[in-house]
């Protein structure tokens, strides 16, 4: 399988891109093909002892910017990184593709150049969050692409996460909860309200509205919610994660008394650091594109792009697109029975 990742997207392209490919190369079979600007690619292996049969390039001269408008560098700039890479995936040239450049570039491209799964109204972006009581992990749908929702889309993204909880974290059944403003069956807007009423009748592992405060409790394992709460709860998470690493930090080096503590407790305290370090958990998939696309974290670094490749393999190799358009179809194909079957009546 060959996963092609874009050498030139994110804060710290190409420098840490290339060390984080070269890094699960050495943990994994797969070819890594590294998409962009071919000398300067050559120029950071250089620095590596790696597989030459597995770590290849791909030139594609040019780059899509944070700065530019998605669709037009879309359309335009074709012998970018990420054109070429999406490319790569719609011609069969690889299973998957990675990049931490621009959100709405890769949408966009996702959308213009793979084309959304038939019964798909709305791609969304899935992201992983961890659960600290329990050591796992628990998705956010949708985390950022569509900051408004019908119902259908929220039972759209629901399905989804539900299918890609069961074929990347090996999840029997796992557990939909629906992002709220109290967990009563009549809370919220009407969408949510008609939301909660579809899902209790459809056959997902519905256990209600959550609210935001109980989210690291495992209370569920998809987190369904509009693309606005979606970005709001993930990014209120990685900030409040960062503050408090920083306050035990400076509790820790207070004074020499603290300082011998925090000596005592180091290996809890790493691990702490591990549990609330985002880019142990890779990045997100834009789910419901005809083809596996992986969105990084535009400030990830080595440890990010490698913990992206290594967590995008069962993405690849379970098929989870082939299985979301089986299931959309599937449903589209139960609701048209029963819309003829009202009609008749």
């Amino acid at each position: 399988m060959r996963i092609a990742v874009d050498a030139m997207g994110g804060d710290h392209a190409p420098v840490e891109v290339v060390k984080g490919c070269v890094e699960a190369s050495r943990l994994i079979s797969h070819e890594i093909c590294l998409v962009g600007d071919e000398p300067r690619i050559r120029e950071e292996l250089a620095k590596y002892e790696y597989n030459r049969n597995q770590v290849t390039v791909k030139h594609a001269p040019d780059v899509i910017t944070f700065e530019e408008a998605p669709v037009r560098a879309i359309r335009t700039k074709k012998e970018s990184s990420m054109v070429v890479g999406i490319n790569m995936v719609k011609d069969g040239e690889a299973a998957i593709f990675i990049s931490a450049g621009s959100s709405g570039a890769i949408m966009a491209g996702g959308l213009f150049i793979l084309g959304r799964i038939p019964g798909i109204d709305r791609p969304a972006i899935a992201a992983t969050i961890p659960m600290l009581k329990t050591g796992g992990v628990a998705l956010i749908v949708d985390a950022g692409a569509n900051p408004e929702c019908k119902v259908e889309n929220l039972m759209q993204f629901a399905v989804m996460g539900n299918l890609y909880c069961k074929s990347v974290f090996d999840m029997e059944a796992p557990r939909i909860g629906l992002v709220n403003m109290g967990t009563e069956a009549g809370k919220g807007s009407g969408t949510l309200k008609t939301t909660y009423e579809e899902l209790t009748a459809s056959s997902l592992n519905f256990v209600g509205n959550v609210e935001a405060r109980d989210l690291q409790e495992s209370v569920c394992d998809v987190i369904l919610c509009d693309g606005m709460v979606g970005n709001v709860l993930l990014k209120n998470l990685e900030g409040t994660a960062k503050t408090i690493m920083s306050i035990i930090q400076a509790k820790f080096t207070e004074n020499v008394r603290t300082k011998m503590g925090a000596a005592l407790l180091l290996p809890q305290i790493r691990e702490l650091k591990k549990m609330f370090d985002y880019s142990e958990y890779g990045g997100a998939p834009i789910l419901g594109v005809k083809g596996a696309l992986i969105k990084m974290h535009g400030s990830y670094k080595a440890n990010g792009v490698k913990n992206t490749i290594l967590k995008a393999i069962p993405y690849a190799e379970n098929n989870v697109v082939a299985s979301i358009e089986e299931s959309v179809a599937a449903m589209s194909a139960a609701a048209s029975k029963e819309e003829e079957s009202s009609e008749q009546q």
